[in-house]
């Protein structure tokens, strides 16, 4: 790693946020009615600014972590721990944190504004700092190929509209939610139209292990995975499911950290990883992850918690890296929000791509009217009865 210019911080600011989704995302787990987010500005005594997401959703459905717990967190902890340190780098952010049991998400964020920070303050590109940490041969590709993410419908003919669309629009993989009684005449009725389309299914954590033979019926379907099938924090009994199925397992919400992964791959759990970076407390530990990948030939992919595009540019930076193999959930800024907070938008290219910004840092800007109109937005919409306006919108 080149010698990199220190950062030290001045202030953090957090800016919680609600944006109207351009198409809500049903799942077997949630269906929230606005996207959510606490969004990290912090500012350097030399004037830079890093931004983070913390990606988190109203209610603890994905993940233990809500806004609330985020806002908590952030506010009350990781803000005091940061102000006023010296960071030479980024990777030192995990041992200042680290006091904190749990709440990866609200470290990403944290984390992530640290990260962008630091490579502006040294004029690379996110993506850049990212290869300049790891090995020789893993500079950035320059873009991330994606595929698109399409929730639960109200039946397969819808289904088979809207997977006309995005493949119209040039998406190459295709990601279906499911859930038990929405699983294998989905995939027959899409296969029948589509039989050849890179296909995925993603239960969300809906099934269990006694549903092994029911599951076993979409091995005829040819589908490039079935991400995480049985218990959310569930490594061992996917290890039991696996090896009844041809379709590759792909870990997701199980995966805490690069040992979680390792595991799962190790006793035969999953074939794939998904890395969704806020899940795993943020880029440090998705580099530890990301090198075991390379080391161990595990397919890899990034996936997304429907980030605005201050989160949507850091997991694409990250998703450029030669070691993630397979399309990742990044998908076009038109396909979630209309307008997002930063400029310029993120948009579909030839080969179902989507190309790292050349700025430096996330290499996009936050737009400060958007930003408020969001913060605005989740005042007047939040679901809790606590007092929100103490975290509103600073804290430094």
């Amino acid at each position: 790693m080149r010698q990199l210019k220190p950062i030290t911080i001045e202030k953090i600011h957090l800016h919680p946020v609600g944006l109207p989704l351009v198409e809500r995302l049903q799942t077997s787990a949630s269906y929230e009615p606005f996207k959510s987010a606490v969004i990290v500005e912090l500012e350097t005594s030399d004037g830079v600014t890093g931004w983070g997401e913390c990606p988190t959703k109203m209610l603890p459905s994905y993940a233990y972590e809500s806004m609330g717990t985020a806002l908590h967190i952030l506010g009350e902890f990781f803000v005091g721990w940061l102000v006023g340190k010296t960071i030479d780098n980024p990777m030192d952010v995990p041992a200042i944190l680290g006091k904190i049991r749990g709440h990866p998400m609200a470290k990403y964020a944290a984390e992530t504004a640290v990260w962008d920070a630091i490579a502006k303050t040294n004029n690379m590109r996110l993506a850049d700092l990212f290869a300049s940490v790891l090995p020789e041969g893993h500079d950035s590709k320059g873009y991330a190929v994606v595929g698109v993410s399409i929730g639960i419908q109200d039946s397969v003919e819808k289904t088979l509209q809207i997977i006309d669309k995005r493949l119209n629009e040039g998406y190459g993989r295709i990601k279906l939610k499911i859930r038990p009684g929405w699983d294998v005449e989905l995939a027959r009725g899409v296969r029948a139209v589509y039989p050849d389309v890179s296909l995925m299914l993603d239960a969300n954590s809906a099934y269990q292990l006694s549903d092994a033979d029911h599951l076993k019926q979409l091995d005829e379907f040819n589908l490039l995975m079935l991400e995480q099938p049985l218990g959310h924090h569930d490594i061992y009994q996917h290890g039991k499911l696996q090896p009844q199925l041809h379709t590759a397992i792909c870990l997701d919400e199980s995966i805490y950290s690069a040992d979680d992964a390792r595991l799962g791959v190790e006793i035969g759990a999953c074939k794939i990883i998904n890395l969704k970076p806020a899940r795993v407390s943020g880029f440090t530990e998705s580099i530890e992850l990301y090198k075991f990948c390379v080391e161990s030939g595990t397919p890899l992919w990034v996936g997304g918690l429907l980030e605005t595009g201050v989160g949507r540019a850091a997991n694409l930076a990250f998703a450029s890296l030669p070691g993630v193999t397979l399309p990742s959930d990044i998908s076009a800024t038109d396909r979630y929000f209309d307008p997002d907070l930063t400029e310029p938008s993120f948009e579909l290219s030839a080969g179902s791509r989507i190309n790292v910004p050349d700025g430096y840092g996330i290499g996009v800007e936050v737009q400060r009217d958007r930003l408020e109109s969001a913060n605005a937005h989740w005042r007047e919409n939040h679901p809790y009865k606590m007092e929100m306006s103490q975290y509103v919108p600073v804290r430094s």
